[in-house]
């Protein structure tokens, strides 16, 4: 259907979790990936990359939402460049950084957090 870019009137697609702004970004990641086959053909590697690139430099709640929607949808090459993006935006970062980054509250006492970082202190090296 997306490689001929036509629908019929027939076929219904309802998507409840994925909104239309998310749906379009994914309909566009679906059709740069369809003309690229991996052996360069119509697109070279590098300019691959440089879309995907491109792509997930957006805000973090459209790459949470595109990582939903890429789950939902089982596309794994856009699951997998979009929990890359989340990971990269984790790495090197200290626990009260990354709680920064995604506005995640602390839950634990003083106490229960030190604790915690007593029982597993290889992970805050």
């Amino acid at each position: 259907m997306i490689a001929d870019g036509r629908f019929s009137d027939e076929i219904v697609l309802s998507f409840p979790n994925i909104t239309g702004e998310t749906m379009s970004k994914v309909v566009e990641y679906c059709h740069k990936h369809l003309h690229y086959d991996g052996a360069g053909n119509n697109i070279t590697a590098d300019e691959m990359r440089a879309f995907d690139k491109q792509f997930v430099d957006v805000p973090k709640e459209t790459i949470f939402d595109l990582v939903l929607a890429a789950n939902h949808l089982n596309i794994k090459s856009l699951l997998d460049l979009t929990c890359q993006t989340v990971a990269n935006m984790i790495k090197g970062k200290s626990p009260d950084e990354i709680r920064k980054t995604f506005n995640i509250k602390n839950q634990f006492t003083r106490e229960e957090e030190e604790e915690i970082r007593r029982e597993n202190a290889w992970s805050f090296e």
